[in-house]
């Protein structure tokens, strides 16, 4: 089936459209099906987290406990909350256009997966290394390893990303999405505090982002995407203090429709590097997601690499 790839930089950022534009109507679908073998849940009864063990464990699915409404999108290899890093050109071409080194925990936009090295979970903790593929050059990238740790702590998630560079090539500074973060179209509206004084209550903004790329600066470190009800999905991810967004689709049920946002810190990948950052997920409105946030703020590691623009 073909797919139609649009590719364009913002803030340095090289970011994944959604597939499908193009596609006769008789074989558009609005989310991708479920297939229980492919997956691994976690469930500590107040909310469940899921991954996509065929597709490098990238975290697609996040609900309440006993829900069957997933507030993620998990469309393609390019479409999980996961890690995702850039590089400089490679030759590599997506859609016949030039892109750059660009590790992805999913795989790569032909749907090739990545490699789960290993992969442990219980009833509300997981653990997952993982090879990471090129998004655009389609190989594994075998002087790159990903790790992420999940561990449930009542509505929250508490996910910890590691990515180990073992290349001998200086990447230049991009700005990195830590994490990518792709939701469930319903949840249009997203939600931020752009005041001058975060972690004091000051009166949140409220947008429905469009097309294509958007910027917003986030001094508390976290954005929200919510419905129409007023309640959503949060992600709190304190390295950074912007993010770039969009909203991708005529309407929810659009083909490939979804929302989009990335927290962003600007750093280069250098040969023996080894990042970690703490992000945490729950549901809920703005005002609780915002108080969960506030209580993880002084215990989420936050470290900038050696190498990122203060």
């Amino acid at each position: 089936m073909r797919q139609l790839f649009i590719a364009f930089t913002m803030l340095g950022l090289l970011v994944r459209p959604s597939p499908g534009a193009d596609m006769p109507p008789q074989a558009r679908i609005h989310f991708a099906a479920i297939n229980a073998a492919d997956w691994v849940f976690i469930d500590n009864g107040v909310i469940r987290l899921g991954v996509k063990k065929t597709s490098g464990a990238g975290i697609g699915w996040l609900s309440r406990s006993g829900s069957q409404e997933n507030l993620l999108n998990h469309w393609d290899d390019g479409r999980f909350i996961q890690q995702s890093y850039y590089g400089k050109k490679d030759g590599s071409m997506w859609h016949k256009k030039p892109w750059t080194w660009n590790p992805v925990q999913g795989g790569n936009y032909q749907g090739h997966h990545s490699e789960v090295l290993e992969l442990s979970s219980d009833k509300t903790t997981l653990h997952a290394r993982i090879r990471p593929r090129n998004w655009a050059g389609g190989e594994l990238l075998t002087n790159c390893e990903m790790e992420e740790t999940i561990r449930l702590e009542g509505a929250v998630a508490i996910v910890k990303f590691g990515f180990r560079y073992h290349g001998t090539e200086v990447q230049p500074v991009r700005s990195q999405e830590v994490p990518a973060t792709f939701v469930n179209p319903a949840y249009g509206t997203l939600v931020v505090y752009q005041g001058d004084q975060p972690w004091t209550g000051g009166a949140l903004t409220r947008s429905q982002p469009g097309w294509p790329n958007q910027s917003r600066e986030i001094p508390e470190g976290w954005a929200a995407w919510v419905n129409d009800q007023n309640t959503g999905i949060g992600i709190f991810s304190p390295v950074a203090k912007e993010l770039t967004c969009y909203r991708f689709g005529s309407s929810p049920r659009a083909a490939g429709a979804c929302s989009y946002c990335a927290p962003l810190v600007k750093f280069a990948i250098t040969p023996g590097m080894h990042f970690q950052y703490e992000v945490a997920l729950t549901l809920g409105t703005p005002e609780e997601i915002r108080d969960a946030f506030a209580n993880l703020k002084d215990s989420l590691l936050a470290k900038l690499p050696d190498t990122a623009l203060k």
